[in-house]
């Protein structure tokens, strides 16, 4: 459950290290708390500009100290897949930098650092993943240890949002959901726009340029995603960003990740994406959901590569799977497959399938859900 901070004021929170801000990634893995009832459950930072509230296990809460109807609120989080270790660094290197004044917060931030067990565990998750578990799914596997973990992660970005519904506008919501994939990608950094029945707002598709994302995938069905469950249950501009690919914790090179980086501290200072060279914001390829492969039994056979990279284009005719009867043929003249995963649980996507789209399906009304 997300845990009620104490009402006390930190005192000589700016004069003295704090380790849940220096270092709130190795703070989490460590399971370390503040008391409750103590002072060290919220503060002050940034020379005393900003507040923060720990709520949760890897849940903190930051923001200026003073905030007006128009203050945008944005949730990012990480570690909802527990091997996806470079997010989780980012993220807890921009909360150090925001904290010691190095970094600008001019919007109400909520920090989301995922699936802990998984993440001590060095696994991806440790019963279920917890990003099929959102938007009530975890209801239907109560034993599952990441069960409690996204009803938890749930109410804390409904509470978030619900904090700045009344007043805010739907725009100033944001959820930006940090991964990095388990494969190569021919487009190695992209996102996953949830399927809402509205319009990509054009400040999301702007931010998704500036950060030199190269592809943009457009679900067309609900799912049970972290992000899907922001956009239609909280109306935030929501998406899954990928990032790279997986590594062990200390492994990563964070430099790669600049362009993203950089975004990240723009959108947080309240920074309008930079346009491109002919004066409009750069806009990724699009590509659009058609199909995917569902592993029905553990006969299931993916009939391609084991490095694969995501977005690997297949001609028509191409069979891609197969699991007893089933097979999965290449209907369309080209089909890129993203994320083949044959070691999912029966019953689960092993792959999706995507065709390119024109750029200007990103702002049009999306047609009705098809079967993905």
């Amino acid at each position: 459950m997300i845990s009620n901070a104490s009402s006390t004021e930190a005192h000589g929170a700016d004069a003295q290290p704090n380790v849940l801000l220096d270092d709130f990634l190795a703070y989490t893995l460590a399971l370390q708390q503040p008391a409750h009832t103590g002072a060290a459950a919220q503060g002050s930072c940034a020379q005393g500009q900003l507040r923060w509230v720990w709520l949760d296990d890897g849940v903190l809460q930051l923001g200026p100290v003073h905030t007006t109807c128009t203050t945008p609120s944005v949730l990012l989080s990480a570690g909802i897949h527990g091997d996806e270790t470079a997010p989780l660094e980012l993220l807890s290197r921009l909360v150090s930098d925001l904290a010691a004044g190095r970094a600008t917060l001019a919007c109400r931030l909520l920090v989301v650092l995922g699936n802990i067990g998984a993440m001590r565990a060095a696994r991806r998750y440790l019963d279920d993943d917890l990003n099929r578990l959102f938007s009530g799914g975890y209801a239907e596997v109560p034993a599952s240890r990441e069960a409690s973990r996204a009803a938890a992660l749930e109410e804390a970005a409904r509470q978030f949002f619900t904090a700045a519904q009344v007043a805010h506008p739907r725009g100033s919501r944001w959820h930006l959901d940090l991964h990095t994939a388990i494969r190569p990608s021919v487009f190695e950094q992209f996102a996953l726009l949830p399927h809402t029945r509205t319009p990509v707002a054009p400040a999301l598709v702007a931010w998704l340029g500036a950060a030199r994302i190269a592809a943009v995938l457009l679900h067309t069905t609900k799912s049970r995603t972290y992000s899907h469950f922001s956009a239609q249950t909280c109306q935030a501009r929501a998406c899954t960003l990928e990032l790279g690919q997986v590594r062990p914790f200390g492994q990563n090179d964070l430099t790669h990740f600049a362009a993203t980086d950089t975004a990240l501290r723009d959108l947080l200072a309240g920074y309008s994406p930079a346009a491109g060279a002919e004066g409009s914001p750069r806009v990724p390829r699009v590509f659009t959901v058609i199909d995917q492969i569902t592993k029905h039994s553990e006969a299931f056979e993916l009939l391609v590569a084991a490095d694969v990279p995501n977005f690997t284009p297949f001609p028509q005719g191409t069979v891609l799977a197969r699991d007893g009867a089933y097979r999965y043929v290449v209907q369309h003249e080209q089909e890129r497959l993203v994320f083949p995963n044959p070691g999912v649980k029966p019953g689960l996507r092993a792959g999706l399938l995507v065709i390119e789209a024109p750029r200007e399906a990103l702002f049009a009304l999306p047609g009705p859900a098809v079967s993905a």
